[in-house]
């Protein structure tokens, strides 16, 4: 694709009406293909579209009494466009399909999953290859298969190709080290090649028959293998027959397990759309080599109510697509008015012919169907958890004396080991549950984090006591214990990390950078209500960091689990009022539970994921320049990080893939000072 990106002559001034922005634009704008963008006073993108000829389309937005409503609010907020030619509308197509994605505007009808796709991962830079799960960027020496719609769909084809062809799991360090079978070997689950059950040449038949099962040649392996077990029954082999027997089964296990099979059909995506109350949800059931590699739900956003079916899919497929290798075939629920150019720019992106089709018998049918009675159910059920969150919302709202229901909550949390890997934790939630993506997780990196805390206040808390910081002590009646016994939840680590101070470290970082972001809080993203997950002293230190930010008019709300921290007796502190409680069966206080429950989940969860990487760390990481690859090769040389540090330089010069500057590199840096010349051990 060409890109010639010019932004067309505009006049930035705000009191320049859109229809003048347009026209001006419009003066220089050329009749080729490309992508516009309309974009406010800050430069936000309002529209993106995309357009065979870009003069003749962008025209019709200066016939403004023509236009519907939703476009007439989005031509009076332009105050400058901007144009990026391409080759071809195919080209233009993918183009906006990527820049919606990326900017998000807010007249567009925008997928909003930012989840990244599972995919099966089947090394093949090693004599005895492993399957495994893989997400993220691909690397050389290794297969590819998927997507799949969910880590449990790429779990159970895992599972499935351990019982079925017995491959294994295990990463290459592990083995590397085993000097005999594993579990997994003695629930026939893995042929065990680390200890040489199993031949090069055997294993390499079976990951030759994994292979052609993922590509969809389940009935051909199954002949063969009753044509074996009926030979080695014959050759009075029992044993032989009865495991083959066992994969056999295993086989036809796995195809009976898919609710919805498609005959003769490799590599596609059905596609189906619902509408109700104008929402709409697609459900994508994902077929690889004939196998179902499970579904999943998408709820695009659009402002138009009366968005039809067609439009809301068709820019559904384009950004579908965007990060995902699209297959030959994409059956659909719906005809698309534009099925040529989305099938254009499909095959343009995939480097191969992809067909949209939209059955009307059979099969083919039956599966687009039962995708749309998928979508049907999945968007009654969000509809009828919508109704119910907006009665919460409400009640949250009027609890804490709110103009109206928040849209977005945010809930923060500590977690550590006296003061060791401390996090601090964000989690979102609004009108459409967690927002899983919007999430977000803080290493702290200050005297909390290590439990030090200054020599003065140590000195003057004396050994063992716990410290508050005097600004925040000032604003606790009656001291710790006294907020302890009121409402509990003051969790400050004794002799360890400081909550106060981890509190104050993660409201820094995330307001402190939303306001450089956005100084004006005009953009989403800024929170109606803060929930705290503690008492009046993490409270306290909140104030505190707001009101030097000057963002002290932001809602907070500190709940703090009652005595013996029984769930139903919280205590809720706000600034300027005295703590209470909630009747022990309030539907609002179950939500909130729910909120404060999320959040210690996910402060739980990320402080283990940390410690974990730190209890695994090698100090082979420490050594600039050594990556994973370097890292594997030495260790499966030397057989552990000791080994590399015992090493002499020569030792490490010798080791496969290792050259002499890298050798020098590492010898320097576990015998620091010591020559060249020394190729002894160190």
């Amino acid at each position: 694709m060409t890109e010639d990106a010019a932004p067309a002559a505009t006049d930035p001034s705000p009191v320049m009406e859109g229809v003048a922005v347009i026209e001006a634009a419009l003066a220089t704008m050329p009749f080729a293909p490309g992508v516009y963008r309309m974009l406010d006073t800050k430069g936000d993108a309002l529209y993106v579209g995309k357009a065979r000829s870009l003069k003749k389309r962008v025209v019709s937005y200066t016939q403004i009494a023509r236009l519907p409503e939703r476009l007439r609010r989005m031509v009076h907020a332009t105050r400058r466009m901007e144009i990026i030619t391409t080759g071809s509308e195919a080209e233009a197509l993918l183009l906006e399909a990527n820049l919606i994605k990326k900017l998000r505007p807010r007249f567009n009808i925008v997928l909003r999953d930012d989840k990244s796709y599972p995919w099966l991962v089947l090394t093949e830079d090693h004599d005895f290859p492993q399957i495994g799960k893989h997400r993220g960027e691909r690397r050389k020496g290794a297969s590819y298969w998927g997507p799949f719609a969910s880590a449990w769909a790429v779990n159970q084809t895992i599972t499935a190709l351990e019982k079925v062809f017995l491959l294994r799991s295990c990463r290459d360090t592990v083995f590397e080290s085993r000097d005999r079978p594993c579990l997994l070997h003695q629930i026939k689950r893995c042929s065990a090649p680390c200890v040489e059950r199993i031949s090069r040449e055997d294993y390499a038949g079976l990951v030759k028959d994994a292979k052609k099962f993922l590509s969809g040649e389940t009935p051909t392996i199954q002949k063969r293998l009753a044509r074996e077990m009926e030979e080695a029954s014959m050759a009075l082999e029992f044993e032989r027959a009865a495991a083959i027997r066992d994969r056999i089964r295993g086989l036809t296990h796995i195809q009976g397990q898919n609710s919805i099979n498609l005959e003769g059909v490799g590599d596609a995506d059905v596609v189906a759309l619902h509408q109700i109350a104008g929402q709409s949800c697609v459900q994508v059931f994902f077929f690889r080599g004939g196998r179902n590699n499970g579904n999943r739900s998408f709820f695009p956003s659009h402002l138009k109510d009366d968005a039809a079916a067609e439009e809301v899919l068709s820019a559904f497929l384009t950004q579908l697509y965007d990060d995902l290798p699209p297959p030959p075939l994409v059956l659909l629920s719906h005809d698309l008015p534009d099925a040529g150019l989305i099938a254009e720019a499909l095959s343009l992106k995939a480097g191969r012919k992809v067909e949209l089709h939209r059955p009307q018998r059979g099969e083919k049918r039956s599966a687009i169907d039962h995708a749309a009675t998928n979508a049907r159910e999945a968007l009654e059920r969000r509809l009828a958890e919508g109704t119910a969150q907006a009665a919460l919302l409400e009640g949250v709202a009027q609890l804490f004396d709110l103009p109206e229901p928040p849209r977005r909550i945010e809930v923060y949390d500590n977690s550590h080991i006296q003061g060791s890997h401390a996090y601090g934790v964000m989690v979102v939630a609004g009108p459409e549950g967690f927002t899983k993506n919007a999430y977000r997780k803080y290493a702290i990196q200050g005297a909390g984090a290590h439990g030090a805390a200054s020599e003065p206040a140590a000195a003057a808390a004396g050994a063992g006591a716990t410290l508050i910081p005097p600004s925040i002590a000032a604003e606790v009646p009656g001291g710790l214990r006294e907020t302890r016994r009121a409402g509990g939840g003051n969790r400050v680590a004794s002799g360890g990390g400081d909550d106060f101070a981890m509190m104050r470290e993660v409201f820094e970082r995330r307001f402190g950078r939303a306001l450089k972001e956005d100084p004006e809080r005009q953009k989403e993203g800024w929170p109606d209500l803060v929930l705290i997950d503690g008492g009046a002293g993490q409270l306290s230190a909140a104030r505190e960091v707001m009101a030097e930010l000057g963002l002290g008019d932001l809602p907070l709300v500190a709940v703090a689990k009652g005595p013996d921290r029984d769930a139903g007796r919280e205590w809720f502190h706000r600034a300027g009022a005295e703590p209470f409680q909630l009747p022990p069966r309030d539907p609002v206080l179950y939500y909130l539970q729910r909120l404060r429950d999320e959040a210690h989940r996910f402060a739980i969860t990320t402080h283990r994921a940390g410690r974990s990487k730190a209890i695994t760390r090698s100090e082979l990481d420490e050594i600039p320049g050594v990556g994973s690859a370097i890292k594997r090769r030495l260790l499966h040389h030397f057989g552990s990080a000791r080994g590399v540090r015992q090493a002499g330089l020569e030792d490490l010069r010798n080791c496969p893939g290792i050259g002499p500057s890298m050798a020098a590199r590492i010898h320097e840096h576990f015998h620091p000072g010591v020559g060249g010349g020394n190729l002894g051990k160190g």
